[in-house]
C-alpha cells in the first residue's frame, strides 16, 4: 500500500501551482477526512475551503519534516511550514501532528497544534483561516 505523508500532501495542496485543489485532495485525503487544528474541528469540505483561501495568499514556501513516525494506521510528525505570502511577508509555523490513515493510505484524520515561529499577530490563525 502506498501511504501519503505530510510533506507530499502540503506540497500538492499549497506549493504546486497548476495542480487542481480537488486533484490534490483526492491524492491525500479520504472522503470522510476531518481535521482539528489548535482545537478547532473541520470536516473535509471546511478543510478544503481553508486550503482554497490559503492558495489566494500563499505564493511559495517549503515543508521541513523534523520527526516522522508511521505505525500501522497511525502517523505522527513534527514539521515546520514556511510560506511566503502575496504581500512578500514570511510566516513560519512549527506543527505537531498526529494522524490516522484510511485503509487506502490517505489521511482520514489529522489533529495538530501549531506554534508560530515567524509572522505577525494577524498570521496566528493561518492554520485554520477560511
Amino acid at each position: 500500500m502506498n501511504r501519503t505523508d505530510i510533506r507530499a500532501a502540503l506540497t500538492d495542496l499549497l506549493l504546486t501551482p497548476g495542480l487542481a485543489l480537488d486533484e490534490a485532495a483526492e491524492r491525500h485525503f479520504a472522503p470522510d477526512y476531518r481535521q482539528r487544528t489548535d482545537g478547532e474541528w473541520a470536516d473535509r469540505t471546511e478543510f478544503l475551503e481553508h486550503i482554497a483561501h490559503l492558495r489566494t495568499v500563499v505564493v511559495g514556501g517549503s515543508v521541513e519534516v523534523h520527526d516522522e513516525l508511521a505505525d500501522g494506521d497511525r502517523y505522527a510528525d513534527r514539521h515546520t511550514m514556511t510560506v511566503v505570502k502575496t504581500d512578500g511577508s514570511t510566516v513560519r509555523m512549527e506543527v505537531y501532528l498526529f494522524g490516522e490513515f484510511a485503509p487506502d493510505g490517505r489521511f482520514r484524520r489529522i489533529e495538530e497544534t501549531t506554534l508560530m515561529l515567524e509572522g505577525g499577530d494577524h498570521d496566528r490563525n493561518l492554520g485554520s483561516a477560511r
